[in-house]
């Protein structure tokens, strides 16, 4: 039996790579974005028995080049990018590293929500071009606005302690998580979408992307909003409604958005995004810090190890454990 695994990135913390060395597995890195067919041939030469998925798409394809591959793990938690009913189809199981960067990932959030509120990249450039634009300038306090999270899990707790030491009032929807854990965490729960756009001054998306959550987002819901709203997107851009959010910053509805997703990774060089000053943009990077991609690195890897070692895992990990039959 081979003992390759695929990296579809190529780096991994020298922690994680350690976790699959000292297992006796051989990491094979690829390319950025190796994917189809090039990602197929590769498979077919190597014929890995697992894959840890960084970069670009594993779809139904890559299973049939790779009949080897028991489990697919995923540095990180959205698992949008991984044909998971094509592998369950095949028994193959999928799990994720859910939670392992929350703190990086909120802390990229709140980065964001500053630079948008505080206007901070538009006053940089204007004094770089040796423009003193303090007169008539007008700041933005975020103490004692109301800021919405779409999702509860752990990035967005992280988020909400954040927001809280800011004098930010919490509010957050996510139908999936029980009462006690908004208890916990002293934070406001609404039942509908609808309601938390309506009700708050900011939105920051954690949520993953699903058919029933893409493009929630919407030009219903940012008109709903109050004038001078803020979006902010450290999960996945298919959540937004990437036209509508052009449309609502040009016309001035809102005043901002930071984003750190697309619904097109790279984006296409002629996106309206780019000439738009009421953006702050970067390149999917929120959970990328040394010590984020530590933890996720080796969480991911262990859990390759540990399955293909027939140990039993924390069914919270299997992102497909439903179409598997596997208890809760």
């Amino acid at each position: 039996m081979s003992k390759n695994i695929l990296i579809t990135g190529p780096n991994l913390a020298p922690e994680a790579e350690a976790v699959l060395v000292d297992a006796g597995y051989l990491p094979v890195y690829l390319p950025p974005y190796t994917e189809g067919d090039g990602l197929n041939e590769i498979a077919q030469k190597t014929k890995p028995v697992g894959v840890l998925v960084r970069m670009g798409r594993i779809d139904d394809s890559f299973f049939d080049a790779a009949p080897e591959v028991r489990v697919i793990s995923k540095h990180g938690a959205g698992v949008d990018n991984i044909d998971v009913n094509a592998a369950s189809a095949r028994g193959i199981f999928v799990l994720n590293a859910a939670g392992a960067n929350a703190v990086s990932v909120a802390e990229h959030a709140i980065a964001l929500l500053l630079a948008v509120a505080k206007k901070i990249g538009p006053l940089d450039k204007s004094v770089r071009e040796g423009r003193w634009e303090k007169s008539g300038f007008q700041g933005r306090e975020l103490a004692g606005s109301t800021i919405g999270l779409v999702a509860f899990g752990a990035i967005a707790r992280q988020m909400a302690r954040f927001a809280k030491a800011f004098d930010i009032r919490v509010r957050a929807y996510d139908p999936f998580s029980a009462d006690d854990v908004f208890d916990q965490e002293g934070v406001e729960r609404v039942q509908s979408l609808d309601e938390l756009f309506a009700t708050c001054d900011i939105i920051s998306l954690h949520s993953p992307l699903t058919p029933e959550t893409s493009n929630l987002v919407n030009a219903e819901r940012l008109a709903a909003m109050k004038p001078g709203g803020i979006i902010i997107n450290t999960a996945r851009g298919g959540l937004i409604d990437e036209a509508a959010l052009q449309a609502a910053l040009e016309s001035g509805h809102l005043a901002g958005a930071g984003l750190d997703t697309f619904a097109q990774e790279p984006p296409p060089a002629e996106h309206p995004f780019w000439q738009n000053p009421r953006l702050v943009l970067t390149p999917h990077i929120a959970g990328v810090t040394t010590a984020a991609g530590t933890r996720v690195g080796i969480d991911a890897a262990q859990g390759i190890v540990d399955f293909l070692a027939g140990k039993s895992l924390p069914a919270v990990r299997i992102v497909n454990r439903n179409q598997l039959n596997i208890p809760a």
